[in-house]
């Protein structure tokens, strides 16, 4: 579990929709002390500041937030000297043009956007690594998020292939901090309804597609929470022996061939009387000793 009083760096807050935010929270809840990254004070005072009037303004101000911005080296390695021991990361930091990188055709010749894309969404895990390590004398746990790079979807272009580089990094930085006793792990989430997805094109038409995937139901709404309880996970000690993997919470969409049939679709609510008859049988069912 999440250590009592450790520290854990959230990066990538935008608001209250992101996954950093739940993840966050959940930290906070099982007894964590979290300080939160946004890019820089224009950031945080647009999507964060203006963008959550849920919150009020006492508990925005409760809140530890830095500006750290990872395209920046002195920034992240700043973040760490200035905070010192830390217990563990999170890496929720993604962007990709989307004019550019995402859309109906992959191929484009603006490769700035595609190296600024790549920049912030891959190798920026790298750095936050190399300098988070220093401050885990004790060992700790990095994690990052992904997003289904096995195969391909549609508009998603550019992001999944920098997906799939990031899962490979993953996988380098663990053999790599392994020896420091620093776990280096990603969580590949299904599609969630936050600020960062709505610049994705047709972003609705995805979680429709997924919806005929999963075998599991999945709200890209509510589950935000199913993914932050897998990344607080990542981060404690239930999971010590776990590095260079990519966890997927994705309602079991990432094993399913095809769509399903219309036999294996979810069951919305199961009524009391068909879990009561379903029991009854598992329970004839069990040996006689």
């Amino acid at each position: 579990m999440i250590k009592k009083g450790g520290t854990y760096v959230v990066m990538g807050l935008l608001n209250t929709d992101s996954i950093a935010y739940s993840t966050g929270k959940m930290i906070e809840e099982l007894g964590g002390k979290v300080i939160y990254t946004a890019q820089n004070d224009r950031m945080k005072k647009i999507f964060f500041d203006r963008g959550c009037p849920e919150l009020s303004q006492a508990e925005k101000e409760a809140m530890c937030i830095k500006y750290c911005d990872v395209t920046i080296e002195d920034e992240v390695r700043n973040l760490f000297v200035d905070l010192g021991e830390v217990d563990g990361v999170v890496h929720s930091i993604a962007y990709a043009n989307p004019k550019t990188c995402l859309g109906h055709h992959i191929y484009t010749n603006s490769f700035d956007d595609i190296k600024q894309g790549f920049g912030i969404s891959c190798a920026s895990l790298a750095t936050v690594s190399q300098f988070a390590q220093e401050h885990m004398p004790k060992g700790g746990s990095i994690v990052t998020l992904s997003f289904s790079s096995q195969v391909a979807f549609p508009y998603y272009n550019w992001m999944g292939v920098n997906k799939a580089a990031l899962e490979a990094l993953v996988r380098a930085l663990a053999r790599e901090y392994g020896r420091e006793h620093v776990r280096v792990n990603a969580v590949s989430a299904g599609p969630l309804t936050t600020k960062a997805a709505k610049s994705i094109p047709h972003f609705a038409a995805l979680t429709h597609t997924w919806k005929k995937m999963s075998p599991l139901p999945w709200d890209p709404l509510k589950d935000k929470q199913a993914v932050a309880h897998a990344v607080v996970f990542l981060l404690g000690d239930y999971s010590r022996k776990i590095t260079g993997q990519t966890l997927y919470v994705d309602g079991g969409a990432s094993v399913v061939g095809g769509e399903l049939l219309r036999h294996e679709k979810p069951i919305k609510s199961m009524p009391a009387k068909k879990r009561l008859i379903r029991k009854v049988a598992a329970d004839s069912e069990q040996p006689i000793t």
